[in-house]
């Protein structure tokens, strides 16, 4: 331990500058080696060890040096005594620099107890100190008092009864000066001190009444206090001063015996003449000026901040002043009769707020108005005040969601209106302004709409806000969001959007109306997008926003769809109605305007029929920017070449068979018929199903039905014949590829050219090659 004294001194000072407990680690390291100094475990506790008797074991108490040296020396090499030397060498000098840092954190340890119990000892030594200093001072007060208490022992009983006497000269001396003071006070109008002075001295000149100078202070206190009461009453009977004024004037009358009835019909009387001056400014603001010059929430607060606030006051002010049945009764039908006119010009300023732009102001008026009612229901329990303006906060959401509605449906109709014009704008527009095509129209349509519902979803949440005293009713947490809402709202505007669109199939006439048929197409997809997806994100938005419960019964999401659905079917169906009977309107002129008896030979075909596959053309070109292509049926290798007779083939059998019996000719017509029957029925106007190919087949199946029956009422000749051949002909070259089954476009073209051949004075056909070489030149 003398070795390295200098090393050793400077680790004690560094321990005893660095404290030991301020390193975590360093405290268990030195902790773990004391335990494991004296032989404790991890709990504080001597481990016991079993006593080991080898000599050999280095730890046990019967270790034996030179046994252990003499079995390293006869089992280990040269090498291995080396490392084993250098191995325990090591162990040495940990073992010491361990030992080296337990005696010094304990003498660390104890130069800090030491000075500690130093320390205890000065202070001890100062306390007793101040305590026998603290026994001398109270000995010596004990001592003074005892003095005090012997010197006035005799003189007690006398000083008790002077006390006694100055007490009463007191007393008698305010009463003597009592008049005095009463008029002093009436002078300076003091009349809360007159009445507490008169208060105080009045029993006691009651009592003593039978003296005659009692008597006299009696009768002056008596004339003083009605002059007061006088006054008193003359101030009230102005009605000039605040309700505070008026309500301690009330008090004073109370407090010198005034009759308390009456008292209370003037209170009430003086106060409901404040307040009908305030309803008439409220009424004059709302009836003279203008709904821009004040905003809602200034006339509400206008309104709170006098109306509601005086009447706050008067309750209370009666309530404290009156306190019995029959007071409390009459002051509910004063407080019900006011509040009745206040909320009828609440409501006359609610209705007035149409615009639907800002919706925060119109809640903010609101839960400023339900707020302050709230506390007449503190002060006035049981009045109907309270429960009755909030009807008036639900009848104002009821009809905000009425106005929103409307706004919903006026935007609905002024986007259509927009689309219309979009539409109707030339084609020859630069690029800058040029017309959007169907699939842009459709999507910023439907965009326009969803946002405007979101908006206004937005500002609808207002009322359910957490910070709107309101929203926690039982109604803006059910009704108004389930009823409100989802179905006064969201659902009937979604309603609104079909049944409107359905509106434009019933007001066409035979030219199709005034409703351009891309309009019909484009709704007829927008109703059918809403069935797909629209209709269940709005809803599902809507009742995530709101938190609907479904408590009452609403519409269901698979209703809204089929009936959107079913508009999508009215509309797509009308707009193959409005298209097909453009077409027949073309071929009908073109049939019923043409003298087909004296017509010259065919060279060309006819404009009108190219006319028409170009519209149809146009028409599928239309009609796939929005529905899909559809399935068809397998095309056969010559669908465009395929020939007319001029007879259908069972009729040209039967037209030029001499007869099936030798004896009867067969009716041409009646086989004809017969052939009908067992033919596949064609439905002209049956459904159109949601994809091109079907919308193209019911528009050509009406445009050639048309057709044909125009060719019935006509007569032809010869050249009306192989005109007719050469026109079908040619639409078939190209109306075959818009159809799902070309052999409708076959059947009705062969209708048309048997007919016209059935309705020929002199039926001589075109041959095939003839009639190709015109249809490939024109």
């Amino acid at each position: 331990f003398m070795h390295g004294s200098s090393d050793k001194h400077s680790l004690f000072f560094n321990s005893a500058t660095t404290p030991p407990d301020s390193d975590p680690s360093q405290r268990r390291r030195v902790h773990s080696m004391l335990k494991h100094y004296y032989g404790l475990n991890e709990e504080g506790k001597v481990t016991e060890q079993a006593e080991s008797l080898d000599p050999c074991d280095i730890n046990g108490p019967h270790f034996d040096p030179e046994v252990y040296l003499n079995k390293l020396r006869m089992e280990c090499s040269l090498g291995e005594l080396m490392d084993h030397e250098s191995c325990m060498v090591k162990q040495i000098r940990s073992l010491d620099s361990d030992m080296q840092t337990l005696v010094y954190e304990n003498y660390n340890k104890f130069i800090s107890a030491t000075d500690t119990i130093r320390k205890m000892k000065n202070d001890f030594k100062k306390m007793e100190d101040e305590m026998d200093c603290l026994s001398a001072n109270m000995a010596a007060i004990t001592e003074f008092s005892a003095h005090i208490s012997g010197t006035l022992q005799d003189q007690h009983a006398q000083i008790t009864k002077l006390s006694g006497v100055h007490t009463l000269l007191r007393k008698l001396q305010f009463l003597f000066e009592l008049p005095a003071r009463l008029n002093k006070c009436l002078e300076l109008q003091a009349y809360a001190q007159a009445v507490s002075a008169h208060r105080r001295a009045r029993c006691v000149l009651q009592q003593y009444s039978h003296m005659p100078s009692f008597r006299g202070i009696q009768d002056d206190c008596h004339v003083i206090m009605e002059q007061l009461a006088q006054q008193l009453r003359q101030k009230f009977r102005d009605g000039g001063s605040s309700a505070k004024d008026l309500s301690e004037c009330v008090e004073l009358l109370l407090q010198l015996d005034e009759p308390a009835e009456e008292l209370c019909d003037k209170f009430l009387s003086h106060a409901q003449s404040r307040f009908e001056a305030d309803l008439q400014g409220l009424e004059a603001e709302l009836k003279d000026s203008p709904v821009t010059d004040t905003d809602i929430l200034e006339f509400i607060d206008r309104g709170c901040n006098e109306f509601v606030s005086s009447l706050c006051l008067v309750i209370a002010s009666y309530q404290e002043l009156f306190i019995n049945q029959m007071a409390n009764g009459k002051l509910h039908v004063f407080v019900d009769t006011l509040a009745a006119r206040y909320f009828s010009l609440v409501e006359r300023r609610i209705q007035e707020e149409k615009g639907v732009s800002d919706n925060s102001l119109l809640v903010r008026a609101l839960d400023r108005f339900h707020r302050r009612l709230q506390a007449i229901s503190k002060l006035l329990p049981g009045s109907a005040v309270p429960s009755q303006g909030t009807e008036i906060v639900v009848r104002a959401a009821r009809e905000r969601i009425k106005q929103y509605l409307s706004a919903l449906q006026t935007f609905y109709h002024d986007s259509l209106t927009d689309v219309r014009q979009a539409l109707a704008a030339p084609r020859g527009a630069t690029s800058k302004d040029a017309t959007p095509s169907l699939p842009e129209l459709l999507t910023s349509l439907s965009n326009f709409i969803l946002n405007q519902l979101k908006s206004v979803l937005a500002s609808v949440h207002l009322f359910t806000a957490k910070d709107i005293t309101f929203s926690n009713k039982p109604y803006f947490k059910g009704e108004f969001c389930s009823q409100g809402v989802r179905e006064g709202l969201v659902v009937s505007f979604i309603k609104f959007i079909c049944q409107s669109s359905r509106q434009y199939c019933e007001s066409a006439g035979d030219r199709g109306g005034s409703t351009p048929p891309a309009l019909l197409l484009l709704l007829s997809r927008l109703c059918l997008d809403y069935e797909t997806s629209t209709i269940s994100y709005i809803l599902t938005l809507t009742d995530e926003q709101f938190l609907v419960q479904h408590h009452t019964p609403v519409t269901p999401v698979t209703a809204l769809c089929a009936e959107a659905r079913e508009a999508a079917q009215k509309l797509l169906n009308h707009y193959v109605k409005v298209q097909g009977l453009i077409i027949s309107q073309m071929l009908r002129k073109s049939v019923e305007t043409r003298d087909w008896v004296n017509t010259i030979e065919p060279r060309n075909v006819r404009a009108v029929m190219k006319r028409v596959v170009e519209d149809t053309t146009s028409i599928d070109v239309q009609v796939g920017l929005l529905y899909e292509e559809g399935v068809r049926k397998a095309h056969s290798s010559d669908s465009s070449k395929r020939t007319f007779s001029v007879y259908s083939s069972s009729r040209q059998q039967i037209r030029y068979a001499p007869s099936y019996t030798p004896s009867a000719p067969m009716d041409t017509n009646l086989l004809s018929n017969i052939h009908k029957l067992f033919s596949e029925r064609i439905d002209i106007f049956s459904p159109v199903e949601f994809n091109k190919v079907s919308v193209l087949t019911g528009i050509i199946k009406i445009s050639l039905k048309t057709f044909l029956e125009c060719v019935r009422l006509r007569t032809f000749g010869r050249y009306g014949l192989q005109q007719i051949q050469v026109d079908c002909h040619y639409l078939q070259m190209y109306l075959w590829r818009f159809v799902s089954d070309e052999n409708l476009v076959h059947f009705l073209l062969d209708e048309i050219v048997g007919s016209a051949a059935h309705r020929c004075l002199d039926p001589s056909p075109m041959e095939q090659s003839v009639i190709e070489v015109i249809c490939e030149r024109g």
